[in-house]
This record gives C-alpha cells, structure tokens and sequence, in this order.
C-alpha cells in the first residue's frame, strides 16, 4: 500500500487536474490538504466555464477512469455536495476512448482457451461502446447468434487499485480530522465503491446479475434482459444476446414505432417499482443508453455492473416514507425515520416533521410533470447533518437511480411523471406488506424461522451443559450465587426456565397451526 508521502504526491497531481478546470473547491469543500489548495489557487484556471458541477466533472473525466466512478458515486451524494453539484455528477459520462481491438482479440483468447475462429464466425474490431472499465464488440458465433461481447481493458485491476488506496487515505484523512463528517461514513462509502468496482471487474458476477434479473422478470412481457452465453464468458469476457430498439429517451424514435410515450413510461415506472419493491433487486445505472425500446414495445436494459439491492424492512420503511410524502403526512415522514433507526431517539420527531414539510411542500406544489421524488429525497438528505442521521448508502444510490429515470423520463414523455403512474402500485403493495394481514404473515414467518431453528439451538444447549458438567465451562461465583437466588432457588429455577422456555414453543406451534388453520 503506498505510503503517505506518495499519497500526498499524488493527491498534489490530482489538485493540479481539478485547480486546470477550476474545480479546487472539492478539496475545500472535504478540507482536504488546505495548503495544496492554496498553492494552486494561484494557478486556478478561473475562466474554466460551466457551472462548478460541470467544471468538477470535466476535470474528473480526465483524471481517468477510477476518479470518474468516484465523481458517480459522489453523484449520490447530495447531503455532501449539496443538489446542484450531485445533479451535475450525475451527467458524467463513463466513456473513454477505446482500447485496440487486437488487444480486446488475445484477450478474448485467453480467456476462453481457444483462437477466434473457433468462437466466433465474425467479430467487430470496432466497439459500439467504451467505459473505464470494458469495451463492447458486435459478434456472430459459430453457429450464428448474434451477439454482444464485453471485454475488461487490459490491467484495469492494478490502476484501480492504485487509485483506490488513495481515496481510502483521504476517506481516512477526512474522519480523523473532519469529526462532524464521520456521520457521513466516508471510509465505508469507498469500501462500497471498492466492491462495486471489484464486481465490476468480473464479469462472472455481472452475468450473474443479469441471470437473476431475467428470473425475477421471467413471463414478463414488458421487460426483458439479454441471455448470457455462459460457454462464452469467463471473469474478463462476457457474452450476451445482442439486442435491437430505440434508445428509451428518444420520444420521437418511440413515436415512429407506432408506440404511445406514456404507455411505454408507464411500464418503465412498473418495471421500475416491481425491482426496487417486489424484488429488492434493481438496476442502478439506469441511463438512456443502458435502457431500449423494441418494435413491440417492451423494454430491454443492458449493463449490469452496477446493481442495488435494498432488504425487506428498508422497503417496507421506503414505502411508508414515500407514501407519507405523497400524502402531505410529514409527521408519519418523520417517525418512519426514527422506526428505522435512521435518526437517533435522541432527535424531535415534530422537528424533523417540519424539516420534511419545509422540503417537500415546494417541490409537491409544483405541476405533476415537475415533481421529483429523487429531488425531493436528495434535499432531505441535505438536512441529515442537523438531526444526526448517518448514511444510508442503500438509500443513497437507489434515490440517485431515480433520479436519473426521472430525468429518462421526462425526456421521453415531459407531460408526465413516472412516480404518479407508480403511486397505485405503491399503494397497493402498501396495503399488502404494512397491513393487519402482513404482520400476522410476518409472525409466523418469524415463528417458523425459530422453529427449524429450535433443534440446532438445543443441540448447543446440550452440548453446552455436557462441557459444563466436565468442568470445561466454569461460571463465576457471582453467577452461582444469582441462579441460587431465582425463584425456587437452584434447580427448581433451572426447571422453572425450562418450564417456561417449552411452554413457549408449544404456545407459539399452536398459535401459528391457528394462524394458518
């Protein structure tokens, strides 16, 4: 790992690239190396155009391709940059110039151990797309499917995590000298950013990714992903059905297939709704160019790098914040925060109450075309800082997702709003998963779990007793002396807990055979 001289040589490199495009204020903003930024203050490049966001992420476009996925990461984070800025990452292109396609060839042929012609029966040395982290090519195999072949760039692992080490020495930096920044979690929200890259180098695991999408979505009409050729995908390449459509944004495109704009949004929004909520499993780069529409109007997504998942009681809190929003109930905002443990007990429920109010009352008052869920979020983020809320990162990129296919959205069709043509399947899921009916559903689903536990629980119960009673276990005399003091004193209180712990498992089998029955 490179120690801190070399960190701050190289930090000093970087400082120059941001001080070319007059973007110094990120180190200013984190009080990073306040005195690198004075020494190039000098030579800040203060004609640079552009607003500070934009500035920000032309000068991260050329520090390379880790520092582009910092600056998309960062792009989640409003309650750091504040939203202008966020909204201004969001638009960083992950696009590069492309690797030659000779070196994309050996490649190819390493990895799956056989020469070209023997893959593929035609092959584009052009890629169609490039990123930081792999390229596309077009292909034919053998037997005549056409595809498309993704491929790693040559040592991307050893640059990345090169630049890794850095963000995770100033991540460091930052909560050992900025403490009100800790709440934050800088340094875990670049572990998040080092798994999500280490997932991305293995393509294995984006095919993984796109398999269990295609599952959960398997029978839907609406919604399809590519099949991956196994045979033909290792850890550096990956092999996929080659896919046709207009991209999702190009309303006229859509149009000229005879499709109706809203409809097609309507099925994004469910699309949508059934991953983040039905699944907890969603596509979280969900940009035009990952999104396309077919003649018959169901819609193909692609690039599977890059995915969120969010577990049942995040989506059960997400879906009661959201309709708390939507219904102007800002004290039931306020108290699912604290349910979830998001804000501590510690803070004014009433205050956080008009803290949602006072975001939300601007952004809901505005037409329905115009209302963003994803803004509307981003800015409740904003003011964590004063109730102490820690980070979410699960919540961070889902909202930062729908920020972007918001913006899809409005691209395709600006009269609508995809979170209104979502709401009934919000509610209805609601009504499902937060009801009377679904705590029961949720007690015996609990029940049962401790049940086909109970058998191993015993086991190291008794096992537990044995070592006890050959004197491998020895209890303090303090402890000794509280048993003997239980009701009934020493045996007669180990029976009565037993007594009760038994009658408890009957108690709760007949409860859950009612339930059911």
């Amino acid at each position: 790992m490179p120690g801190t001289v070399e960190n701050i040589c190289r930090l000093f490199g970087i400082a120059w690239v941001l001080a070319r495009h007059d973007a110094l204020f990120l180190l200013e903003r984190l009080d990073i190396a306040p005195l690198i930024g004075m020494a190039l203050k000098a030579v800040s490049k203060r004609e640079a155009p552009g607003r500070p966001g934009q500035r920000l992420a032309r000068a991260l476009q050329e520090a390379g391709p880790s520092f582009i996925k910092l600056g998309q990461a960062l792009s989640t984070r409003s309650d750091l940059l504040g939203d202008e800025l966020a909204e201004d990452l969001s638009d960083l292109q992950d696009r590069i110039p492309p690797f030659d396609g000779n070196l994309a060839k050996r490649t190819i042929e390493a990895e799956l151990g056989a020469p070209m012609d023997e893959l593929f029966s035609k092959f584009d040395r052009n890629p169609v797309a490039a990123a930081s982290i792999a390229q596309v090519h077009f292909a034919t195999t053998v037997d005549g499917r056409d595809v498309a072949v993704k491929i790693l760039r040559p040592d991307i692992e050893s640059a990345f995590n090169a630049d890794l080490d850095l963000f995770f020495w100033m991540a460091e930096l930052i909560e050992r000298t900025r403490p009100k920044l800790r709440r934050l979690k800088p340094v875990e929200s670049i572990r998040a950013l080092a798994r999500t890259v280490a997932m991305e180098m293995d393509l294995r695991l984006e095919a993984a990714a796109a398999e269990e999408l295609a599952r959960n979505f398997e029978g839907d009409l609406d919604f399809r992903v590519p099949r991956v050729d196994w045979r033909l995908t290792s850890q550096r390449v990956m092999t996929s059905e080659r896919v046709s459509g207009v991209p999702f944004d190009d309303r006229e495109a859509v149009v000229a297939l005879g499709l109706d704009p809203e409809e097609t949004l309507a099925k994004a929004a469910r699309s949508f709704f059934n991953q983040v909520f039905r699944d907890g499993f969603f596509h979280a780069d969900m940009h035009p160019g990952n999104l396309f529409v077919a003649e018959d109007g169901a819609l193909t997504a692609v690039d599977f790098g890059i995915m969120g998942r969010i577990s049942k009681a995040d989506r059960k809190y997400l879906a009661e914040m959201l309709m708390g929003f939507l219904n102007r109930d800002y004290k039931r905002v306020a108290e699912v925060h604290f349910e979830a443990g998001w804000v501590p007990d510690s803070q004014s429920v009433d205050a956080f109450a008009q803290a949602a109010r006072s975001i939300a009352e601007p952004i809901l008052d505005r037409p329905q075309n115009e209302i963003s869920i994803g803004r509307l979020l981003g800015q409740l983020f904003q003011v964590t800082e004063t109730f102490d809320m820690e980070t979410q990162p699960q919540l961070l990129l889902l909202q930062k997702t729908m920020l972007v296919c918001e913006g899809t959205g409005r691209k395709l069709n600006p009269e609508a709003n995809m979170w209104m043509l979502a709401r009934p399947l919000i509610e209805d899921w609601a009504r499902r998963n937060l009801g009377a009916e679904a705590k029961i559903r949720d007690a015996i689903g609990d029940a049962a779990t401790v049940i086909a536990r109970l058998p191993r629980v015993l086991d190291q119960i008794d096992r537990g007793s044995r070592m006890f009673e050959n004197g491998e276990i020895k209890l303090h005399p303090d402890t000794i002396k509280a048993f003997r003091n239980g009701k009934g004193g020493g045996r007669a209180s180990t029976f009565g807990f037993w007594h009760l712990f038994y009658g408890a498992v009957i108690a709760g089998l007949v409860s859950t055979l009612i339930l059911l029955g």
